[in-house]
């Protein structure tokens, strides 16, 4: 019951494997302390009176599974910097060659991607290319509120399990209501923790955050990888410190301007599209679990789902779940739709499915919502995602009005439409500092800064093409590159023409030609 997740999963995932190394339960335990030459103090800018004394601070690095490691202070609250404060676990791999340019910050997406374990794989070829590490360290953090700083946790596994299996697309004025209900139990068990930072995890506060690590890094301006939310932090970032803006690359990108509804659209859409390009290549090939043509196959998965939330399906193994629910799959379909590379494995899953056997479905469930099979959750990423979006952009309540928006999106989307509307329910009742619900969205130019490269894919399920035409406009010095393809951004996935683009700017600061198509 909740918007996708704006994560770049099929990247994170991969690079995860690839590196095939454990996550750092305690970074302070590093060991082999590494000297890095102190950076000067900075003066902080005039919107954030009162932070000197981070903007002044040292990081310690330390030798830590994949690279260096330190500690980044940043306070709570910024509109009481001499309250209480957090650390912000930082991972840098070092550039390859002596000859650096600096750092590039990594952020994953999300909200609730670690920039850690992001960061983490650039060791072993994954996030950007090899001429760009050998001149960049990469350099991840993990924001507020997510991983390994000060993470926001709700619900235990077995609670979060019920939230992510519960009906998706309620059809009957009970089943509103109990999705009402649920909508508002994870915000109230959010508010039960009595967690300060839980009202303090906004996109806005992290930009800020990352301000600051730019200066603790010794860079005058910041040059930032973000992919799907992370674009959204970038620009926001932008907006907020044009002057300190460098070279940024925002793939797979997020229109600030989109309310909610439209945000809802905009992925009902998106995964449609996705979902009807993978059924196109799915009736191409013998064994497709749906006989026929493209619109057969659509209409056979719509019909599989609709039946799911009557008749859950049976797993195999140590799942902890009981059955696999019309919520689970839908989010394991969902979850092959982030990369073509899945397809086949999606379409083997559906064909367990129609003989009986949601295992296959399952496991894509699990990957999406970085879970175990034996129903222990890897981050808490299913619940940094709401704490972030709900802070970020206002949302209507009522189950009338979900009505309505159903019908709205189901018009344009008739697969994903029912999903979408109903997603974003617990933003509704969602704790807000004061009782002041976020402020409207608003068009972000960053005034004053350089060249920002916007990518979009134009068959990008979770951030359809449209949102990065939308971005790019409204950027005072916004360049688009369009990459014509499938799956979730572009930038080191599969397109030679965006990775020399993205490399010639990070590199050399030649931005690549307006409106390039790849």
């Amino acid at each position: 019951m909740r918007r996708f997740s704006l994560l770049a999963v099929a990247a994170l995932l991969s690079a995860t494997a690839l590196a095939g190394c454990s996550v750092i339960n305690d970074l302070r335990g590093a060991i082999s302390p590494t000297e890095r030459p102190d950076v000067p103090a900075e003066a902080p800018p005039a919107a954030m009176p009162g932070t000197e004394r981070f903007y002044a601070q040292q990081l310690t690095w330390a030798k830590c599974s994949g690279g260096l490691c330190a500690q980044l202070e940043v306070p709570i609250d910024y509109a009481e910097p001499d309250g209480a404060t957090i650390e912000l676990a930082v991972l840098m791999v070092p550039a390859t060659s002596g000859s650096r340019l600096g750092a590039l910050v990594v952020n994953p997406g999300g909200p609730g991607g670690s920039g850690v374990d992001y960061a983490r794989a650039a060791a072993f070829g994954a996030v950007v290319t090899a001429p760009v590490h050998r001149k960049y360290d990469v350099v991840g953090f993990d924001p507020r509120g997510v991983g390994r700083s000060a993470p926001i946790e709700c619900l235990d596994g077995a609670q979060l399990d019920a939230f992510m299996a519960q009906d998706p697309t309620p059809d009957t004025d009970a089943e509103r209501a109990a999705a009402v209900a649920t909508a508002a139990g994870f915000g109230e068990a959010c508010a039960a923790k009595d967690n300060p930072l839980l009202l303090h995890v906004s996109t806005a506060e992290a930009a800020k955050d990352m301000d600051i690590l730019r200066s603790r890094l010794g860079d005058a301006k910041l040059t930032y990888l973000g992919k799907s939310y992370g674009t959204y932090l970038g620009a926001v970032y932008a907006g907020l410190f044009p002057e300190h803006v460098g070279r940024l690359v925002l793939d797979g990108a997020i229109d600030p301007t989109l309310t909610s509804e439209r945000l809802n659209l905009g992925q009902a859409v998106g995964f449609e599209r996705a979902t009807l390009a993978w059924a196109e290549a799915c009736a191409a090939e013998q064994g497709c679990p749906f006989p026929g043509d493209a619109t057969a196959v659509m209409s056979g998965l719509g019909d599989l789902l609709r039946e799911l939330d009557s008749k859950p399906l049976t797993v195999t193994g140590d799942r902890s779940v009981p059955a696999v629910t019309e919520g689970w799959a839908s989010y394991g379909v969902a979850a092959a739709m982030y990369d073509q590379g899945m397809w086949d494995q999606l379409s083997q899953a559906l064909t367990q499915a129609t003989r009986g056997d949601g295992s296959g479905l399952m496991d894509l469930a699990d990957r999406y919502a970085d879970r175990n099979p034996g129903g222990t959750y890897s981050t808490n990423l299913m619940q940094a995602l709401w704490a972030v979006n709900c802070l970020d952009k206002p949302e209507p309540a009522g189950a009338e009005e979900r009505v309505a928006q159903q019908q709205r999106l189901t018009a344009q989307a008739p697969l994903w439409g029912p999903f979408m509307a109903w997603g974003s329910l617990v933003c509704a009742t969602w704790p807000q500092p004061d009782g002041t619900p976020p402020p409207d969205p608003a068009p972000i130019t960053a005034a004053g800064s350089g060249p920002i490269v916007v990518i979009g894919t134009t068959r990008d399920p979770a951030t359809p093409y449209e949102w990065a035409v939308g971005l790019a406009d409204q950027l005072e010095k916004g360049t688009l590159i369009t990459y014509d393809g499938d799956g979730h951004t572009a930038y080191t996935r599969s397109n030679q023409c965006v990775d020399d683009a993205v490399d010639n700017w990070f590199i050399d600061g030649v931005v690549p030609a307006a409106d390039l198509r790849c």
